[in-house]
């Protein structure tokens, strides 16, 4: 009798799951308002979406803009204004990899960048893809998943149908994307939804369905399009809407089903870690994603992250000594000097705090977020925002010593100084020197592109025998006259796929780039061409990270998009040693002669000792 009873508890559970009341909702995704067609197709779909009358909803899944800038989000949130039925939200890649404001401003103007409900007995997450303000595979932002951590806990009842979306598909696309997936299949996961490719199509993602829909835009057709999903009881149904046209056969049915997972996924092997030669002295785990470098004044190490934490940790035990809290998003490395830390913010000031207890000592405010990293030199600060103002601080006071206000888009990368200069690149192909002492322009250049994508604003320049040397996202190297900016040399080859990582080599003979086939080149300061004369052993897997290249006397450290560090001897360009922190970005590494400090962008900061 009680087999009986448990069984038909156990049936009629089963059957009050998946009872649900049947619905309709639309989802858009990839509107790309600030391109070619992308406000005009936007529009026409809201207009359509208004005439329909079986929608309960929306869901817009990402790449809401072309670049995340602040007249786009403002465009996109006034087209949608126009929607009469209930949104909701992501950010794609589009939205915060080139983002002015750091990403922050999306939060700002749609109310939040994730979002949790539930509707006639769903569950719908929507969570955040990344990367944001640095280039490499997507990620899910470490704050995204602390917080649907605490949305499962407020919500412990895992037999609620759940779906999922996410701008990116959950495979490796996403850094983190086994982070995601081994929650999701904790849950009762149906299927997940995402964007990003363009086209309508199913994958299999560890056993979830995974559903890829069209861009709302046109392309080479007349008008754009979205998708109109149906749930029933038992199904769901995928069908492809040309606004003002006609809706399509279903192009998908999915069974609703309690689904089963057999792990044949790989997840990423840290088994290098067994036998590095490398000794990890401390770890420290932190609830927002990782930006930014690293500085130190020789007994704390500073950084700063997303959740807009600017904070000291303990050089020898790893622990945090205090933070001070901005109001947006960090992605600025911290500098210090003289028992002055000075960083900049999204929430758009310039802040200097006591090294040794995170007080405040003044603030500057700039027009929009200053993503910019800082240069301290002979008692002032230099640092780019996206205001296009290069600004020149007094380390002690925070006066304005002077400004440049002539900068073409922002500032995002660390500017460097040399023969009185201060040299920097700008997301609006501009490239530029400062008299370090006025402010006043001495030369700028231009890469003769219209693509801001293009532009050199990503790499640390590195300067040399009378040279300064770039990379770009076009894959050419290019070698500057320091004095006058002229062009000495500018070559792209095939062979050679540079990007945005580079670096001095200790003995300031060599200027090292890392290209997208996982390869590290040197090439002489002295060269009048690219000379690739000396290349290392190292071989990474496709490479995109933009973290600057550092050495010492011994070594050369090399970061990697999936959380790699890699010890490169300069001469040999043996691998020397290798160690694996997380599967996320490495940031801009902290070296010394005995030990580095280094942290990736799912929050993760280790000292590691060799």
């Amino acid at each position: 009798m009680k087999r009986f009873l448990l069984a038909f508890t156990f049936c009629l559970c089963i059957s009050n799951l998946f009872a649900q009341t049947s619905f309709k909702f639309a989802q858009i995704t990839d509107t790309h308002i600030g391109g070619h067609s992308g406000e005009e197709d936007l529009r026409r779909t809201v207009e359509d979406l208004n005439k329909q009358q079986d929608i309960d909803f929306v869901i817009l899944s990402g790449d809401v803009t072309e670049f995340g800038s602040e007249e786009e989000l403002k465009l996109a949130k006034l087209v949608l204004d126009g929607l009469k039925l209930p949104l909701y939200i992501v950010p794609g890649n589009h939205d915060s990899n080139w983002s002015e404001s750091g990403a922050n401003s999306f939060r700002k103007v749609f109310g939040g960048e994730t979002f949790f409900f539930e509707h006639k007995g769903y569950q719908f997450i929507g969570t955040t893809s990344g990367p944001n303000m640095r280039m490499s595979p997507g990620q899910i932002p470490r704050e995204n998943i602390v917080w649907l951590d605490s949305v499962f806990k407020a919500n412990p009842n895992r037999e609620i149908p759940l779906i999922s979306i996410n701008h990116y598909p959950l495979d490796s696309s996403l850094n983190n994307w086994y982070e995601l997936v081994d929650r999701l299949q904790a849950r009762n996961i149906q299927f997940a939804l995402c964007g990003h490719g363009h086209a309508n199509k199913l994958y299999d993602w560890d056993g979830i369905p995974g559903v890829m829909v069209r861009s709302n835009l046109r392309a080479k057709s007349n008008v754009g399009g979205y998708n109109i999903i149906t749930l029933t009881k038992d199904s769901v149904f995928f069908q492809e809407r040309n606004p003002g046209i006609s809706t399509k056969d279903a192009w998908l049915k999915l069974p609703l089903q309690k689904l089963a997972f057999n792990g044949h996924y790989k997840r990423p092997d840290f088994s290098l870690n067994n036998s590095t030669r490398v000794k990890v002295a401390w770890e420290y785990v932190n609830d927002g994603d990782l930006g930014a470098g690293i500085s130190s004044d020789g007994k704390l190490a500073f950084t700063a992250n997303t959740i807009g934490e600017l904070f000291a940790l303990d050089i020898n035990s790893g622990k945090r000594r205090w933070v001070f809290q901005t109001k947006g998003k960090v992605y600025s490395t911290p500098a210090v000097s003289k028992g002055i830390v000075v960083v900049g913010s999204s929430d758009n000031y310039i802040y200097a705090v006591d090294s040794k207890t995170g007080k405040e000592l003044w603030k500057v405010e700039a027009n929009k977020a200053v993503l910019g990293s800082p240069t301290i030199y002979k008692g002032n600060v230099y640092i780019g925002a996206s205001d296009g103002v290069f600004r020149c601080v007094n380390l002690k006071t925070g006066k304005m010593v002077w400004t440049f206000d002539q900068v073409k888009n922002y500032v995002s990368t660390l500017p460097t100084i040399a023969d009185g200069k201060v040299i920097f690149g700008s997301w609006g192909n501009g490239f530029y020197a400062l008299d370090v002492n006025t402010g006043k322009l001495v030369w700028e250049w231009n890469n003769g592109h219209a693509n801001r994508m293009f532009s050199a604003a990503a790499c640390y320049p590195v300067v040399a025998n009378n040279r300064v040397f770039i990379v770009a996202p076009d894959r050419f190297m290019t070698a500057l006259d320091l004095k006058t900016g002229k062009v000495i040399w500018r070559e792209k080859k095939d062979d050679v796929r540079v990007r945005e990582s580079m670096g001095l080599s200790y003995d300031k003979k060599t200027v090292y780039a890392k290209t997208m086939d996982g390869e590290l080149i040197g090439v002489p300061v002295t060269a009048n061409q690219m000379d690739v004369a000396w290349k290392s052993k190292l071989k990474l897997p496709y490479e995109l990270t933009p973290s600057a290249i550092y050495s010492n006397k011994g070594l050369v450290i090399v970061p990697n998009n999936s959380g790699l560090v890699s010890a490169v001897h300069p001469k040999s360009g043996d691998v020397v040693w290798q160690y694996k922190i997380s599967n996320g970005m490495v940031n801009p590494t902290l070296v010394t002669e005995q030990y580095i400090i280094a942290s990736t962008m799912d929050g993760k900061i280790v000292k590691l000792y060799y």
